[in-house]
Formats: structure tokens, sequence, C-alpha cells
């Protein structure tokens, strides 16, 4: 029998009280960077507490997700809970809260989500995927920093705006097209897409060509895919391209769309980073 793909290895929650949104996991190796959990990854997990909870109505139509301080290596716990279900919406709140030194729990990630009832409707699509060539044309990115293990699960194919060569100060642009997906095949879904929303490096670090401190402080993701057409994506690449959008005082924001290879626009993110000189 085949191990499991190591995303649901990561992704594994057991039950502490499945009739009130409370869940346990552990951090896993495969999804590590290199202060704490790969930020994709807490994304996932948060939202994969809502998707296992009994009274989940739908599917994912935004997730937000803060991140308060850093997810230490071993145990948690999530706690997701409906705040208000409606008709054909249902509102989230989450938590991830991890025990301190001193045995205190202590809460840091926060999230939001909002899951509906999806109904067909007229549809048009006003950001559509830019031209580039096929994956299998753009070459395999193979060098990343050493301790940044989760780079290590995907298979990542930058068409333009990879990490640059050399670092003199010398980036005039934030912009990045990539094809990526799972590094071992696995079928496309909403916990997965979660963390793909995440898979792009800061965006200072291109504008500037210079490696300063940087992570994310809080990223919200919008899913414009029912579950079924993410199965039909599969395990094939998804396109993404991410760009800077305005830095200053520390902080910078940078937007991100992923496409199939088919050219459905499949979720938006949008994230705000802080920085250092």
């Amino acid at each position: 029998m085949a191990s499991p793909h190591p995303f649901d290895q990561a992704l594994a929650l057991r039950h502490s009280d499945l009739a009130s949104g409370h869940f346990i996991g552990s951090t896993h190796p495969a999804y590590w960077n290199m202060v704490g959990p790969f930020g994709g990854m807490t994304a996932a997990l948060a939202l994969q507490a809502v998707l296992r909870h009994p009274e989940l109505l739908g599917e994912p139509v935004a997730l937000t997700v803060n991140f308060a301080a850093a997810v230490t290596e071993g145990e948690f716990e999530i706690v997701a809970q409906p705040a208000r279900t409606n008709r054909s919406t249902q509102h989230w709140t989450m938590e991830i809260r991890q025990r301190d030194a001193e045995g205190r729990m202590q809460v840091n990630t926060t999230a939001t989500a909002v899951t509906a009832v999806r109904r067909q409707t007229w549809g048009e699509n006003d950001c559509p995927m830019p031209e580039v060539p096929a994956p299998q044309a753009v070459e395999r990115f193979s060098i990343g920093p050493k301790g940044v293990a989760w780079l290590e699960q995907y298979e990542m194919r930058p068409v333009s705006g990879a990490l640059p060569r050399v670092w003199d100060g010398s980036g005039h642009h934030s912009e990045t097209r990539i094809w990526v997906r799972d590094a071992a095949p696995r079928t496309l879904d909403f916990a997965s897409l979660a963390a793909m929303s995440d898979v792009f490096y800061p965006r200072v670090w291109l504008r500037r060509a210079t490696v300063v401190p940087a992570g994310t402080v809080s990223i919200t993701t919008y899913f414009h895919a029912t579950g079924a057409q993410l199965e039909q994506v599969g395990t094939g690449h998804l396109l993404g391209r991410a760009t800077g959008q305005q830095f200053a005082n520390g902080y910078f924001d940078q937007s991100a769309q992923l496409w199939s290879e088919g050219g459905t626009l499949l979720a938006t993110s949008n994230q705000i980073v802080y920085y250092k000189e």
C-alpha cells in the first residue's frame, strides 16, 4: 500500500472534539520554511479544519489567514467554528494554538473563511491568463535556499521573474509568472489551492534584487472554482502570476492569480508582507 502524499500527511488532523470544531495536528518537516512551517501549509490547515467540520455548508469562497506568531515544531490545536450560517452562505472563525515553554496555550494564527452553496449564473472572466510557453517548454527551478524543505514539494517552472541571479540592487519590476504543481502528483483540491496561493517569494526581493528579511502578515485567497472544476484540473500545472503594488514604511502588498492550463481562473489572492532594510 502506497504511503499518503506528503501534503496529506502534513494536512492530517485528528478530532479532539469534532462537535465543537477542535482538531489536533502536528507540523511536518516536508513543509518546513526557514523559521517555521510554509505559510501556505498553515493556511491549508486552517481551511482543512473548516472542510472537516460536521456543520460545513457549501464550498470555500474566501479565506483570510493572519500570522500572529511563528508556528513552532510539534503539536498544535485548531479550533474552527461557524460564526453565522445563512441560507446559502456560512461565516467561519478559526484559530491555531500551541503551548509555549511554560505550558500556556497561545494563539499563533487567526483566520476567517466564507463558504457558500454556489448557483449557476451568468459569468465572465476579466482577468484572462497571460500568453506563456507551455510548462514542458520551461526549465524547472531546482536551486533554492538551504533549509527550505517545502520548495522540494513543488514543481516550479518560472516563465519570468525568477529569483535574481545577481543580488546587486538593480531590480526594476516585481512580476513573476510561473508554472507550478505538486512535485509528487496529487489531484488539486481547495486545501492545495490555498497552499499554492502562497508559493511566491517576497516581491521586494525581485523589485530590489536585494535579500532582506520579509514575511507574510496576512493573506486572503478568493476561490473562483468549484470542487468539481478542481478535480478536472487533476494533477496538471497551474500558471501563477504575482506582482507587488506598494512598498513603503516596512510593508508591501502583493497580488496573485492562479489559472489552470486550460485558462480557467481558479483563485486570486492578496497579502500584506513586512520587510526590513
